[in-house]
């Protein structure tokens, strides 16, 4: 696969672009008097202090004393009531007392107080967020509070350039900000810079190394712990702890012992002692994530264990810490006979977790992908999150875009992961919960601990790289942004989300948005992921793509292989047959009403159609046009689509410079160039694979070839 960078775009020790904390997003804060009250010596209180001189500095306001009459006053403190403008913990929950902030605008002047440092550098934000609007309009008091407890963001980055999957694996940014040249990089203020983007969404975690833990990166559990120590201080600054990615077999590759057994008891000892010295060097350490017996990765299987064996062994020894153990839960059979259609890679996460319910400890948390299969397009809702109720779930998204035009296309994933997260698993009864409160342990039959510990909340694999945009492509920050936006607060409309970023990363030295720019940003990224999904694999059949890389239409790249990704196209029809009633079962793992909505030809929906069932190509949609014809409309209207989004951002060239920066511009047409070229190729190869399978010509005579 071509490098995702050009000679054009190569510049030497390029400043970080700003992303959604340009100077201008700053105004509105900037020209106020600033007072910022609490303990002198916290770190996150210091930060909070320098965030309004730099605003203040640059816009003529001031940072004053709590006396000097503030226009904002930002006050911590770890004993607050409602007497003292606080949170009062009789009435909020610990989730509320530790991370909310409360803010109250009375007569123009705006107060944040919060519980921690961390919480009121959130609520800092949160005004730098609402701009004029914080200072205006009728008196509020208002409590926010994240929806979930934990919000991490995964990188799958690797110390080591891997021969296969390069720096960082799934990356379409550049190289990793943590690591270069096989070890930690010397200078980590782009980290921080991180860490400060971060904090101005709300996530507040991060894990810093790949998930397929290779030799090298191994070593960060052990000999590298001074260099996490570093990485860990780079980000403590804006509220946000470190996590490390672990290898199951660490025992024995690091360690010396002859097992990884979980039971054995030197490896328990093993753990333990390495988790003392972890956190003896960051005291702040999150915990370990792990992936095991997953894609070749070791895990407990290879002693007769189960995975609540292995995660329980990790829990044991970050007990002690207050850690948290993340095991995913994506496991299945990557040696898959493709010839046995009896064995269904959608059942697998759900076959080997459900059994173990009300196994697992307080502190492990099993972290699902958002569907059975592998952050597709469209997939349906992973019953994992419905058939878990005893133990802490998290929702895993995946805001790299691998499989949805990775950071090539402009591709707005909020929208998906909105559907996602209300996705009501026990049907739309007035007590039936959505995933969303399930991840945050409200979900039907929580117990205590799950539901004390806030469930098992929200994890994403980042879009992060050294890329001068952070993305790769501009306008794929929008899905960082929305994704720390949606871990903090679910319910949000992801136009809304959409609009904040627009009006935070294109704000102009006043604080305000060139209006035309607004609107083009919105006709290009509103409806981008159902326009991607439009052009690309149709009806939820899901893949389709180059083997490997990912990147670009294969149609049976993957269908005679041993990965469990086949659509079953023959001369008849395509989709795979879930049903219980003739197929694999899969529908099965869904509580009702799903389990028979999906079961039932004439009641599955149409956008995963091709997921559950196996229909002939000549089958009506409830558009009135069969499967064919909807292939063949949708991936030319899809290219349409494309077109028009590359028209709506050329007509902005007469702002370039100016309210577009010349740079944004520039790599914006690149991206859109590459997009429409693909989504022509993704139109040509489908139609014409459908065509050449079915034999049924267009409609409406367009040329397929």
């Amino acid at each position: 696969m071509p490098d995702e960078t050009t000679s054009s775009e190569i510049v030497v020790d390029p400043a970080p672009h700003a992303a959604w904390l340009p100077d201008g997003a700053l105004a509105a804060a900037g020209r106020r008097r600033v007072a910022v009250v609490g303990p002198p010596d916290d770190e996150v209180l210091v930060t909070v202090r320098r965030e309004a001189e730099r605003a203040t500095s640059a816009y003529g306001g001031a940072v004053v004393g709590p006396d000097d009459s503030p226009d904002i006053l930002l006050e911590a403190s770890s004993v607050l009531d409602s007497s003292s403008n606080g949170l009062n913990k009789d009435h909020v929950s610990t989730l509320d007392v530790e991370s909310g902030f409360r803010i109250v605008r009375d007569g123009g002047r705006v107060t944040v107080t919060a519980a921690t440092a961390t919480a009121l550098l959130h609520g800092w934000f949160h005004v730098v967020r609402l701009g004029e609007t914080a200072f205006t309009g009728p008196d509020v008091d208002e409590r926010h509070a994240p929806a979930f407890a934990l919000r991490v963001l995964d990188h799958w980055d690797n110390v080591d350039v891997h021969p296969v999957m390069g720096q960082v694996e799934r990356g379409y940014s550049g190289g990793s900000i943590f690591y270069a040249d096989g070890r930690v990089r010397d200078d980590l203020s782009r980290v921080t810079a991180y860490a400060r983007l971060l904090a101005a969404t709300g996530v507040d975690r991060v894990c810093i190394n790949n998930v397929n833990v290779h030799a090298r990166e191994a070593r960060l559990l052990t000999d590298d712990l001074p260099e996490v120590a570093r990485v860990a201080a780079a980000l403590r600054p804006y509220g946000v702890r470190t996590h490390l990615a672990v290898s199951f077999a660490a025992p024995m590759t690091l360690g010396g012992l002859t097992t990884s057994d979980p039971l054995d008891d030197d490896v328990r000892a093993w753990w333990r002692a390495a988790a003392d010295r972890v956190w003896a060097a960051v005291p702040d350490f999150g915990g370990f994530v792990v992936k095991a017996d997953s894609e070749g990765q070791p895990g407990p299987f290879a002693y007769g264990r189960d995975h609540a064996d292995g995660a329980n062994l990790l829990a044991e020894a970050v007990a002690p810490h207050d850690g948290v153990v993340h095991w995913r839960a994506f496991v299945y059979d990557h040696a898959q006979d493709w010839r046995d259609r009896s064995t269904d890679r959608a059942r697998a996460a759900y076959d080997h977790f459900a059994p173990l319910d009300g196994r697992f400890a307080d502190n492990v948390v099993v972290q699902v992908k958002h569907g059975p299969i592998d952050f597709q397009t469209r997939e349906a809702v992973s019953p994992v999150l419905a058939g878990m109720p005893a133990t802490r779930l998290a929702l895993e998204l995946q805001v790299t875009q691998e499989y949805t035009g990775q950071q090539r296309h402009a591709c707005y994933l909020a929208p998906w992961w909105s559907e996602n997260l209300g996705f009501r698993p026990w049907g739309e009864s007035a007590d039936g919960a959505a995933v969303r409160d399930v991840v945050a342990g409200r979900g039907p039959s929580a117990p205590a601990a799950v539901a004390d510990a806030g469930g098992g909340g929200i994890a994403a694999v980042s879009n992060v790289g050294d890329d001068r945009f952070w993305t790769g492509h501009p306008l794929a920050q929008a899905n960082l942004y929305a994704f720390g936006r949606l871990a903090w607060d679910p319910t949000l409309d992801p136009a809304a989300i959409l609009d904040e970023w627009v009006g935070l990363t294109f704000a102009g030295p006043d604080g305000g948005v060139e209006p035309r720019v607004r609107e083009a940003l919105h006709a290009v990224l509103d409806d981008s992921w159902r326009t991607y999904e439009s052009y690309t694999a149709p009806l939820g059949v899901g893949f389709m793509v180059r083997p490997g890389h990912h990147y670009g239409p294969d149609v049976d790249g993957y269908e005679y292989t041993p990965w469990g990704t086949y659509h079953f196209a023959d001369r008849d029809g395509i989709g795979v047959d879930r049903t219980r009633a003739t197929g694999t079962g899969f529908t099965g793992q869904y509580p009702a009403p799903w389990r028979d909505v999906y079961e039932d030809l004439a009641t599955c929906p149409d956008e995963l159609l091709l997921f559950f069932h196996h229909v002939p190509y000549t089958h009506v949609l409830r558009s009135g046009v069969t499967v064919v014809q909807h292939v063949y409309d949708t991936h030319f209207a899809g290219v349409e689509r494309v077109r028009e989004a590359v028209a709506a951002w050329e007509s902005l060239a007469d702002l370039v410079p100016g309210a577009l920066p010349p740079d944004v511009d520039a790599r914006v047409r690149e991206r859109l160039a590459e997009q429409l070229r693909s989504a022509v190729e993704w139109r040509d190869q489908l139609n014409t694979y459908f065509f050449r399978k079915s034999g049924i010509p267009d409609a409406h005579g367009r040329t397929i070839h």
